[in-house]
């Protein structure tokens, strides 16, 4: 049972990386690349050289393959961890009689992107390079209390009897009342379009990694 986790987590984790790593060439990466032309001085928001920003364009990929190698090899490696947790948690339900078809993955992909993703995004968002923040301690114990709680609380809705559910409503607001860690104002360089295009462009290139991931584990551990 533990070769086939493994497998199924290795193949949907090549799988899911590499549609997320293509993706994130195509949308992500140029919004980041512009970012960092702010980060470094190259481009001034409301700079006054006369030039409007609308006509300076967004900068292309570039010859850093190196750079973008990793960015593939982070993407499988993370991925094929997050496709091992959904093989092991697919494959405990399947114990408990609740068998998982591969369009039923995607639901618990979609869970996993909510619980990884979207949850914590909605108190510390992706950032752009140059994006000044609070204390990397509180924001990193806020984003690991928000993951485990809205797991939990998505276990709880999913398979709880009665008023369990509700319990886990509870556990996914608990961390969302207390708020993340922030700065008390806002001073960063690139616009403010870019920085909501960046978010939103790497939301949805997660949401679509997670989704491929879900219904890839699930397929690969009905054939093994």
């Amino acid at each position: 049972m533990t070769k086939n986790l493994l497998t199924s987590a290795v193949f949907a984790g090549l799988a899911a990386g590499l549609i997320a790593a293509a993706l994130q060439f195509v949308f992500v990466i140029p919004a980041l690349l512009e970012g960092e032309l702010y980060e470094t001085g190259a481009r001034v928001h409301f700079g006054t050289d006369g030039i409007p920003e609308s006509d300076r364009g967004a900068p292309g990929l570039g010859g850093e393959w190196a750079r973008h190698s990793m960015t593939v090899a982070f993407n499988v490696i993370t991925y094929t961890g997050y496709g091992l947790l959904l093989a092991a948690m697919i494959s405990f339900a399947a114990l408990k009689g609740i068998a998982t078809t591969p369009k039923q993955g995607l639901i618990w992909g979609i869970c996993g992107f909510v619980a990884v993703q979207l949850a914590p995004a909605i108190g510390l968002p992706p950032e752009l390079p140059g994006t000044p923040a609070a204390e990397i301690g509180p924001r990193q114990f806020w984003w690991i209390m928000t993951i485990l709680s809205t797991a939990i609380g998505l276990a709880l809705i999913a398979f709880g009897k009665r008023f369990v559910p509700l319990a886990g409503v509870i556990a996914i607001l608990i961390p969302q009342l207390m708020g993340a860690p922030h700065l008390d104002t806002y001073f960063g360089v690139a616009p403010p379009e870019l920085s909501a295009e960046f978010v939103t462009l790497s939301l949805g290139t997660a949401a679509a990694g997670w989704a491929t991931l879900g219904f890839f584990v699930a397929y690969f551990l009905a054939k093994a």
